[in-house]
């Protein structure tokens, strides 16, 4: 969120942790073209609630309750509200390590109330304006984020939902960006004004992370980040941070914290665009041959980042 999803498909220019949850549950995909104000039922009222309040759990309280969000969720009928609640929780659940068994409980959840309700596709236009013969049929949001859990956190999906053709399509899509950010090619200038280049670290482990300083979880997994760099420089990791932000707002943030490795500047959003990347916080660990090992939708802990590194051969 992811601000991923949801968080991480819409970029507020500066959000609180309660007030982006807020945005995450009320600017969903399916909200109406008119921002008529989404009534919810008085079983729906709760649910909400009780996903607002999920960051300000603790790990392990939080992932219960997202568990418990999940069964609860499922139970509801088929309408929109459902949807946006579903997909909603789907956005929240990979900030962190709640368990594969939630994760689980998250994606069924999502994926009964597609097979419910399914969602029209979306239109992608060609740049053209005014052009619609270029018009490209796209997998909707709900089903990127499915196809994601799918892909990136190994949840089990049924065979009707594997059979979907936005479903399909949807992982093809994330198949083919993938693609685009094996052995990547980069340049962007540090808070000093050194350029680092993606193919001069040939030989180092690379983990390069996208984040704000908007971002609650990225900022939350940053002290993580600078453990590891930490820990294991003299082993050849590099840890690169990539914000789109502008310096004068970036360069305090990451002067008061004392965080020590590298943050990049991409304003123009050029990499972020490279990356495919719609949504923060995000990471991509690289070998020392400069092929893309693993990576993750949202943010980690630094259990799971241990993980990541050692796909890499870092141990």
């Amino acid at each position: 969120m992811k601000l991923r999803a949801l968080s991480n498909r819409i970029k507020p220019i500066f959000l609180s942790a309660v007030a982006f949850v807020a945005v995450v549950m009320f600017a969903l995909h399916f909200a109406s073209a008119q921002q008529k104000e989404i009534v919810w039922t008085a079983d729906e009222r709760p649910l909400v609630d009780q996903l607002r309040s999920l960051r300000g759990l603790a790990d392990d309280v939080r992932a219960a309750a997202t568990k418990d969000l999940a069964l609860k969720i499922r139970k509801l009928p088929p309408t929109e509200n459902k949807l946006r609640l579903a997909e909603g929780l789907a956005g929240l659940s990979t900030e962190g390590d709640f368990g594969h068994a939630t994760l689980q409980e998250v994606a069924t959840t999502l994926a009964d109330t597609l097979r419910e309700r399914p969602v029209p596709w979306s239109e992608a236009k060609s740049s053209a304006a005014g052009n619609n013969a270029g018009a490209t049929r796209m997998p909707a949001d709900p089903y990127i984020e499915l196809a994601s859990l799918a892909r990136y956190e190994h949840v089990e999906v049924s065979p009707d939902t594997n059979n979907d053709e936005q479903f399909r399509a949807a992982m093809a899509q994330l198949a083919a960006d993938d693609l685009k950010r094996d052995h990547p090619e980069f340049a962007l200038k540090d808070l000093s004004g050194k350029t680092w280049t993606f193919s001069e670290m040939r030989g180092k482990v690379v983990l390069v992370n996208f984040w704000a300083t908007w971002c609650p979880p990225c900022r939350k997994e940053m002290p993580d980040l600078e453990t590891l760099y930490q820990r294991f420089a003299s082993q050849g990791l590099v840890v690169l941070g990539i914000s789109d932000e502008e310096a004068n707002k970036v360069e305090p943030f990451i002067r008061e914290r004392k965080f020590s490795f590298p943050v990049l500047l991409d304003p123009g959003r050029k990499v972020h665009e490279m990356f495919v990347v719609e949504g923060i916080p995000k990471s991509f660990v690289y070998d020392r041959e400069g092929k893309l090992v693993t990576q993750s939708i949202d943010m980690r802990t630094q259990k799971q980042f241990l993980e990541m590194l050692g796909k890499a051969g870092l141990k």
